[in-house]
């Protein structure tokens, strides 16, 4: 398969695009023992041989993308009536999906990818893979609600699973899940007397949403994360 290398690079987690760019232009990027320049220069994933700071480069025939999700965009490939996350990528990534879903108004971290496998072991309940939210609610929690977030409390007829609750302050609080329920923590403030007014995912298993990346935004996981959610 025929791929730019700046997108092959940017791909595989050297930098963003731009970054890869600048790198090459400036001569640190061979193929096939030939110093490349040209940021458009198509390679062959099968064939060619390329090094990034006289380091092999291996491709990963997968995409993952780490995206810092708006309010009004649904985690889905498509749909009907509202914008959905893969529109806010800009170019053209077969068949990427979201990997677990936020609610339309929540923010902040989604992973984004067209490996099928991994999708299938990080949403696996078995994994018990934890997301991190930043919360901000109205109300008075009830006095026990970090016990009860601990001991789990009943959803749709079924308990939850041990969750953790961190209070920052009156208006302010983190959460820690290892499930993904419909509108999960929005109804488990509801039971402990909260509101939430604002949710923002910041961590998905040992990925921390990266704060340069403005709401929309994305870029592509590096090595080490890739690696990291590819750990069981």
């Amino acid at each position: 398969m025929l791929i730019r290398l700046d997108k092959l690079l940017a791909h595989s987690g050297y930098g963003t695009r731009k970054e890869v760019k600048q790198l090459i232009r400036k001569g640190y990027v061979s193929v096939d023992n030939e110093i490349i320049y040209n940021d458009d220069y198509k390679v062959d994933t099968l064939k060619s041989e390329i090094s990034f700071f006289n380091e092999e480069v291996k491709y990963e025939q997968y995409t993952y993308i780490m995206l810092n999700k708006p309010d009004g965009y649904v985690s889905a490939t498509y749909d009907s009536e509202y914008p959905t996350v893969i529109d806010l990528v800009n170019e053209p990534i077969r068949n990427l999906f979201p990997i677990g879903r936020l609610d339309i108004d929540t923010r902040g971290l989604l992973i984004l990818s067209n490996d099928g496998k991994l999708a299938h072991n990080l949403l696996s309940p078995k994994h018990h893979v934890e997301k991190e939210y930043y919360v901000r609610y109205e109300g008075n929690l009830k006095k026990d609600a970090v016990e009860v977030f601990e001991k789990g409390m009943i959803l749709d007829d079924k308990l939850t699973k041990p969750a953790k609750l961190i209070i920052i302050n009156e208006s302010e609080a983190k959460v820690i899940l290892t499930e993904g329920r419909f509108h999960q923590v929005k109804r488990m403030f509801s039971n402990i007397g909260g509101n939430v007014t604002y949710l923002k995912r910041i961590r998905f298993k040992d990925i921390k949403l990266d704060d340069s990346l403005k709401e929309g935004e994305y870029r592509y996981l590096n090595a080490e994360e890739i690696n990291s959610l590819k750990e069981n």
